[in-house]
């Protein structure tokens, strides 16, 4: 929970709403009214909607960072990256429309890579790209740009994430982890250092 006052409870309250009906369902009046405040109160603290979305996006994905964070921590190499995948989808099947927003959707103040993922400006893909940083000093993967080889293993995921939810895959939930994470190695291989 956000614990930053009215601001913290409206981030909250838009959130909610998100993460169970989607981004289409985030009205600043129903925003208003589920925090009990009116619709035009919510502007002194979000200038606009996409600003409020920002925001739910900037309090979401610093969450997540934390959490796959602590579990990334401890471990081989190759275990926190399964771990790190497993985290992903956890979250991507668990939280579908807070999934959809934060990675698919178009919006005016989504992240957009490469120039708003330097320096930890998009903390779970962060993440995934300390470790492959990680991978790279320790000449587990090949030398390259972190950030791009970060985008190269986790696309593969990401694809077949948004096949299934839109029910083009045609499996049991193991399975298609399973499939995730065979696919997510195979990428991992090729970047190999030899």
């Amino acid at each position: 929970m956000n614990d930053q006052g009215t601001a913290g409870r409206i981030v909250d309250v838009a959130r909610r709403i998100l993460v169970e009906e989607g981004a289409e369902a985030v009205s600043m009046r129903r925003v208003g009214d589920a925090v009990g405040v009116t619709a035009m109160a919510i502007y002194r603290h979000y200038p606009s909607r996409d600003a409020l979305l920002r925001a739910v996006a900037d309090v979401s994905a610093r969450e997540l960072a934390a959490a796959w964070t602590g579990r990334v921590s401890s471990g081989g190499l190759e275990e926190r990256m399964a771990a790190a995948l497993d985290d992903f989808l956890d979250f991507a099947l668990g939280s579908r429309h807070l999934y959809r927003f934060l990675v698919s959707d178009a919006w005016a103040g989504a992240r957009r890579f490469p120039e708003d993922f330097r320096d930890g400006q998009g903390p779970p893909f962060s993440v995934v790209a300390g470790l492959v940083e990680e991978g790279m000093r320790a000449g587990f993967l090949r030398e390259d740009d972190p950030l791009e080889v970060a985008m190269a293993v986790t696309s593969g995921a990401q694809g077949l994430v948004q096949q299934y939810l839109s029910g083009r895959i045609g499996m049991a939930e193991d399975d298609f982890r399973a499939l995730c994470h065979r696919t997510t190695w195979r990428i991992i291989e090729g970047l190999r250092a030899r």
